[in-house]
């Protein structure tokens, strides 16, 4: 019998993709709205059904091109101008020792440093010897998703401006690195003259998180200090860690670095959350200090 000689079938089903009613649902799907992980997606005998399966080759692609998209420093300029955050003219634009993004990829010591042209620019600006003249200095990388930065860095720098500005906090000139990574900052920072640096970074992506943003604060920033020296702040976006109580945590980090002269292991974000009265305790790591 030919396709055209197959009787249609009043229910409807003919209009369901084939082998959709072979399709066996999972008890769980019903807390499927509670998360974006990809539980009860059902079965079609021992395989995932076609649309289940087609989305998680579209996340995929989608993480794969976050990592490879590179960062439009123009546009990310004209978003912190227009957030009032600094004027263009004032936001500085480095290059990590990285010169594509191949090298990047394969050696992530050089996304960790300047390159020598970057280096001497700063260097011509601040001077070799720069005085910790700034209360806090924001560094922006692209990092591995440039997405990530477009999308995030500019409104969450804005949320942190209406924080900090009634406080009179002093800040460095905006620097915009491209292919860089988490320790460029501190070399940065270090030649900025600052005495915290705070790094906007794209994180790795994940499959349902490519446009994931990353902070790292630090104090006193110097060319090779370690993870254990700064603080972090994952999944900044509106899918996670909302702008409002990103720039909470972080606003309660750089006052009590302040305050301590201290930041990473040492510093511990003691926040109740937003609107909630901050339980702040001692710090263990402290006593007897």
């Amino acid at each position: 019998m030919s396709m055209d000689d197959q009787p249609i079938s009043p229910s409807g089903a003919e209009n369901l993709s084939p082998g959709a009613e072979s399709v066996t649902a999972n008890p769980w799907e019903a807390l499927r709205r509670f998360t974006a992980a990809r539980i009860a997606l059902g079965r079609s005998g021992v395989s995932l059904p076609t649309a289940p399966q087609l989305a998680f080759q579209l996340a995929h692609a989608q993480a794969r091109d976050a990592v490879h998209l590179p960062l439009d420093v123009a546009a990310l300029t004209a978003q912190l101008q227009a957030q009032g955050i600094c004027a263009a003219e004032d936001v500085l634009q480095v290059q990590s020792a990285a010169t594509d993004r191949l090298v990047y990829l394969q050696r992530p010591d050089f996304g960790r440093k300047l390159s020598e042209a970057s280096r001497q620019q700063l260097l011509a600006r601040f001077g070799s010897q720069a005085p910790r003249s700034y209360d806090v200095g924001f560094v922006i990388a692209d990092g591995l998703s440039a997405r990530a930065i477009v999308r995030n860095a500019s409104p969450f720098l804005g949320e942190v401006m209406r924080r900090i500005a009634p406080e009179g906090w002093t800040m460095a000139p905006p620097v915009i690195v491209q292919q860089g990574r988490v320790a460029v900052a501190d070399e940065i920072g270090e030649l900025l003259g600052v005495k915290l640096v705070v790094i906007l970074i794209g994180e790795r992506p994940g499959l349902s998180s490519p446009d994931s943003m990353g902070l790292y604060l630090t104090w006193m920033p110097a060319r090779g200090l370690t993870d254990a020296s700064r603080n972090c702040i994952s999944n900044v976006r509106p899918e996670g860690l909302p702008y409002p109580e990103a720039a909470y945590k972080l606003h309660y980090l750089m006052a009590q670095a302040h305050q301590r002269s201290l930041s990473g292991v040492a510093l511990k974000d003691e926040t109740a959350g937003e609107g909630a009265e901050l339980d702040v305790r001692r710090n263990f790591l402290l006593d007897g200090a």
